[in-house]
């Protein structure tokens, strides 16, 4: 399922990026099938650097693509992927949900330093809360539960949201 700048673009307002950002369900029991399948389409998989990835707290795959300034960052997730069914270019496809995307926003600008790089961020869940219907009573129960609740509400304040 698709996430970061383009799911943002999906619910909110379209920006770009040099990479695109997806989440896979793998568990530690089925990397070296999804090793596979990733080589099988053409891509350079290194069975002990997923290993790795899947062992660290972040959990990133980064693959560079040769020919041009592109990459995709493939995020590992054992866990039920909470998606909503979309549509790229015409396919049908999957998005992170619109909550699970700001959730996932609000915990990057709490660990990001210097505060001045999580302003795309920002924008992003301002324009997420305009643009898309949002189960805001799950949302601000799961911020209170991660202690991201304060920059939420800092962000959903009408005279902070240049998109209200």
């Amino acid at each position: 399922m698709f996430t970061g700048a383009l799911a943002a673009s999906y619910y909110g307002l379209p920006r770009t990026t040099m990479d695109i950002d997806i989440v896979v369900k793998v568990t530690e029991q089925n990397i070296l099938p999804f090793a596979a399948q990733l080589r099988k389409v053409g891509i350079q998989a290194n069975e002990q650097n997923i290993y790795k990835a899947f062992k660290s707290d972040y959990r990133i795959i980064t693959l560079e693509d040769k020919k041009t300034p592109f990459s995709i960052d493939i995020i590992l997730s054992d866990k039920k992927l909470e998606k909503k069914p979309g549509m790229i270019l015409g396919f049908p496809t999957f998005y992170q949900t619109p909550e699970a995307l700001i959730l996932s926003k609000l915990r990057m600008i709490n660990v990001t330093v210097p505060k001045e790089r999580t302003l795309k961020d920002k924008d992003d869940i301002r324009a997420i809360l305009k643009y898309t219907k949002i189960n805001m009573k799950a949302l601000l129960r799961q911020a209170r539960k991660e202690s991201t609740i304060s920059i939420l509400e800092e962000l959903t304040r009408a005279k902070d949201n240049p998109f209200s």
